[in-house]
């Protein structure tokens, strides 16, 4: 039987573009899962965000990460999903167990980054990052950890902001060399930046993609089909759902206010799913079937 690792490394070498929505909690894996995507990122900012309601500034640490990731995995049997180990919370031999513990929650991939500590979103201003020579020692740390080969590393540079594409470019061939699987450019500006780095890296690339100007962050928009034709393997949306999400709510909230507001109870079928749909994606069904094979049958013995 293929391991989970096995089956990303298949995704990702295939010649089309691999594409990857960002999740972050129970609703949006089961909706990765539900619209037949065959892996998903979970967003470290996500987590974050959603299960302790602080931005992506180093204030989630790993046993918040590690315990999201693991109960993700658990109601998500087909998707494989990618960790987002952030700096790896500390030096090398921190890497080292920090990387057993998302391969043992379930993962098939976890990225880490060549921040300084307190990290930040990608795409906020101010970041900085760690020696590269340091990087190196934590990927190396990375791939010895894993107890399985084929659980893939991903080694993230911050690089290109701070100290621009060139120095970016440099960093992943210095990854790539310590032995991670596949590298990854953060918060690039142009086009041209993420060919120059497809074109000059020789493991797979991957990119992170935003919907919408308010969204986007740094890097610009851009189909897959042309990223795949630049040499990018993978592509992700991290915050697609979960800014998607926000919306929704959002909307709901502002449709209960003018309800309280009226005289009268406003009935707005269209920002909300019914009661039954809800139910299916979070595997009622499954639930039934169990009750039905072990629950107690015919009335409590008198």
């Amino acid at each position: 039987m293929e391991s989970k690792g096995q089956r990303l490394r298949k995704l990702i070498d295939a010649p089309e573009i691999l594409i990857c929505p960002g999740v972050y909690d129970g609703f949006s894996v089961r909706m990765a899962a539900k619209y037949g995507y065959g892996t998903a990122v979970i967003s470290g900012a996500g987590v974050s965000e959603c299960h302790l309601g602080w931005a992506d500034k180093g204030i989630m640490g790993y046993e918040e990460n590690v315990r999201v990731c693991r109960a993700l995995a658990d109601c998500s049997e087909y998707l494989l999903l990618q960790a987002d180990a952030d700096t790896g919370y500390g030096n090398a031999v921190n890497v080292h167990f920090v990387v057993r513990g998302f391969e043992a929650a379930g993962m098939a991939a976890v990225m880490i980054e060549d921040q300084v500590w307190p990290k930040r979103c990608g795409h906020l201003q101010g970041k900085s990052v760690i020696p590269a020579d340091e990087m190196v020692d934590k990927v190396k740390a990375a791939v010895d950890g894993r107890r399985d080969d084929s659980f893939v590393i991903k080694a993230r540079t911050d690089a290109a902001g701070p100290l621009g594409i060139n120095a970016a470019i440099d960093r992943m061939n210095m990854y790539a060399e310590a032995g991670a699987d596949v590298l990854f450019a953060d918060a690039l500006l142009s086009e041209e930046d993420i060919a120059n780095a497809a074109a000059n890296v020789p493991n797979p690339l991957t990119v992170n993609m935003g919907l919408g100007l308010l969204f986007r962050g740094t890097t610009p928009l851009i189909h897959p089909k042309q990223l795949q034709e630049m040499g990018v393997a993978m592509v992700s949306y991290p915050r697609l759902m979960s800014t998607g999400a926000v919306r929704g709510m959002m909307n709901a909230m502002d449709a209960l206010g003018e309800m309280i507001e009226g005289d009268e109870p406003v009935e707005r079928p269209d920002l909300l799913v019914p009661f039954k749909d809800l139910n299916s994606l979070v595997g009622i069904d499954y639930l039934d079937e169990l009750e039905d094979r072990y629950a107690a049958k015919g009335d409590a013995a008198e």
